[in-house]
């Protein structure tokens, strides 16, 4: 049964969106000055990936649980209550840090909130979308969140601008949106899958097809050059850029994300993922090789254009295409691990840039990163014409 509908949009789709543009807001507003801020009480390029890159590694089990249980017990709000909850309780304690491990330890349970939250969440989308319009769906949840991205900085931006390296007021406001983001979860979503009895059936492996295991390893290739945008805001720093700028330059990236993502989820349902997925992986590699060519604040705004872009064509169609491949009663199962593929990857992914970008140069890290996309694209498309064909030849069996 489907939900009521809001701007053409159904209910749940309408404000799990909202949800994640008020959390979004809140998160990125932290985001987009906290190598900033890590900088400025002593940490080292090492030291902000793997913050990172260990918080989102060590939370990522939770993101494989979350979605095992919601399918198991039928239920995806409850796991987004406790996971945004997470998120809005952990935001104001930023203000009270002065070393770089109590970042760590706040950004570990941080990302524990958004491992409960975002398998379910996604299931949530997949089971209240009509089926013709899963792209379209998860191309407008992109938008908002990238619409709480461009906010975020904004706001972070402003701060800084009128109140030079003032951290804790930007950490304090950021708590609003977050909490906002709680009661529109509260209030608003309902669930989209009926509740399941319990059975002594078990989950296997192999009830997932081999087909959405081949597309989590090239998730797994790609992620392990993907390391955290937070180098790409420390390079920009060292064009010479006022720093009060970093966040409004990270904004452009959200902006053109969000203006083309419900189109490109549009285009998606039409003409189908993987060629969009194959372009944006392209297009990733030619940003990360131009960022490691080049140090100019102007070929940088430029290539934050074209990151958006990516994020656009890839973002919403990864997740779109798993919803075609996964069977309805296992999506929550399908996006716990492709959310904790995401995550565990980020580790070693985070450690290898910030060791090339402290021990090698600061380009290293970009070159390795253009490298790995570049290998993905051509997974992908060994992966688009192999199930392509076997896609054709069952169809001309069955004739």
């Amino acid at each position: 049964m489907k939900n009521k509908n809001i701007f053409g949009l159904q209910r749940n789709v309408f404000y799990t969106g909202l949800t994640s543009f008020f959390t979004d807001t809140s998160i990125k507003m932290i985001y987009s000055v906290m190598p900033l801020f890590l900088l400025s009480i002593g940490a080292s390029k090492t030291s902000i990936s793997l913050i990172e890159g260990i918080a989102e590694s060590t939370a990522s089990l939770f993101k494989a649980f979350s979605g095992y249980w919601s399918d198991k017990i039928g239920k995806n709000k409850p796991f987004m209550l406790i996971g945004y909850g997470i998120t809005a309780l952990i935001t104001p304690l930023y203000a009270l840090v002065r070393f770089p491990i109590q970042v760590l330890f706040l950004r570990f349970f941080e990302k524990i909130g958004k491992g409960l939250r975002a398998a379910p969440r996604d299931s949530l989308i997949s089971g209240s979308a009509y089926k013709n319009e899963i792209g379209k769906n998860f191309g407008f949840h992109k938008a908002m969140d990238n619409s709480g991205a461009i906010i975020g900085p904004l706001t972070a931006f402003l701060l800084l601008y009128f109140f030079p390296l003032n951290y804790t007021n930007i950490f304090l406001i950021a708590t609003i949106p977050a909490i906002l983001g709680v009661v529109s979860i509260a209030i608003f979503i309902k669930e989209a899958k009926p509740d399941k009895k319990e059975t002594n059936n078990k989950f296997h492996l192999n009830q997932l097809p081999k087909k959405f295991y081949f597309f989590l390893f090239i998730v797994f290739v790609f992620t392990l050059g993907n390391s955290s945008d937070a180098l790409l805001l420390v390079k920009t720093a060292e064009t010479g850029i006022n720093k009060s700028y970093v966040p409004f330059v990270y904004m452009i990236f959200n902006t053109v994300s969000v203006f083309f993502a419900i189109p490109i989820g549009k285009i998606s349902d039409k003409k189908g993922r993987e060629i969009l997925i194959i372009l944006g992986f392209l297009v990733y590699s030619i940003v990360y090789y131009f960022f490691g060519r080049f140090n100019s604040l102007n070929i940088f705004i430029f290539l934050f254009v074209l990151y958006g872009l990516y994020s656009a064509l890839v973002d919403g169609s990864q997740k779109a295409l798993i919803s075609d491949i996964v069977s309805k009663d296992l999506k929550g199962t399908g996006y716990g691990l492709y959310h904790a593929v995401l995550g565990i990857t980020l580790l070693p992914a985070s450690l290898i840039a910030g060791l090339l970008y402290d021990k090698v140069n600061s380009n290293a890290p970009f070159y390795f990163g253009s490298v790995m996309a570049l290998i993905s694209t051509i997974l992908m498309i060994i992966f688009t014409v192999l199930y392509k064909r076997r896609k054709t030849s069952t169809t001309v069996n069955k004739l």
